[in-house]
């Protein structure tokens, strides 16, 4: 347990590489992602083996066609998307899913805001590019299952094969992935005293409601 103050290392992402996987359709919601009956657990630990549940298996859970259930996709840390990807409800559940299944990271058209942002406090990057480059990626991934891509956060860049495009980052999370100052509650643990501090000095906050404790 991590004393009063005691420092944070909260690492930064200025970079991302692995082999991708590509999962195509737009508006693609977060109850697509995760469904809403897996979401009745006390802690997100198993939630990856729910991800894109009922695009993978039938009623009787028979396997479905899709990239998460194909061998060469199994190792896949990079998912690329299309379209509005994690649209829907809010919850949290969806980019927890992703990152317990093995997702590190996600290129696509467009993501929905606070898909987006729940990502964020994650440490997974959400680039964007236009719909073409979107395609030529996807069928760059579908043909080389194997080969890396490598996301430059810091630079707005994707390289794949012989080939790097721009991207883009939204500027505030870059500043956050690259700064290291993505996880909000780490930064409040290890600025336990400063905040116990600012809250005593709020004429609204009581004081029996601040506490004392480290963590």
């Amino acid at each position: 347990m991590a004393g009063e103050d005691d420092e944070i290392d909260i690492p930064a992402v200025d970079s991302v590489s692995g082999s991708g996987i590509p999962i195509q359709g737009n508006d693609i919601d977060t109850d697509q992602i995760i469904p809403a009956r897996f979401m009745k657990v006390v802690t997100f630990d198993g939630l990856g083996e729910f991800a894109f549940f009922d695009q993978r298996f039938t009623e009787d859970d028979d396997l479905k066609a899709h990239p998460m259930n194909e061998d060469r996709f199994q190792d896949s840390s990079i998912m690329v998307v299309n379209s509005n990807f994690g649209c829907g409800s809010s919850r949290e559940h969806a980019p927890q899913a992703l990152l317990r299944w093995g997702i590190d990271a996600l290129i696509g058209e467009s993501f929905a805001e606070i898909f987006a942002g729940n990502c964020l406090a994650l440490g997974i990057p959400t680039v964007t590019a236009d719909a073409e480059t979107i395609a030529e990626i996807q069928d760059w991934v579908d043909e080389h299952p194997d080969g890396d891509l490598e996301i430059d956060v810091a630079a707005e860049q994707v390289t794949y094969g012989e080939t790097t495009v721009a991207v883009t980052v939204d500027d505030a999370q870059r500043k956050a992935l690259v700064e290291g100052v993505w996880d909000t509650t780490a930064l409040m643990k290890s600025n336990a005293g400063e905040v116990r501090e600012t809250a005593a000095d709020l004429p609204y906050v009581e004081s029996d409601r601040i506490s004392d404790a480290a963590d």
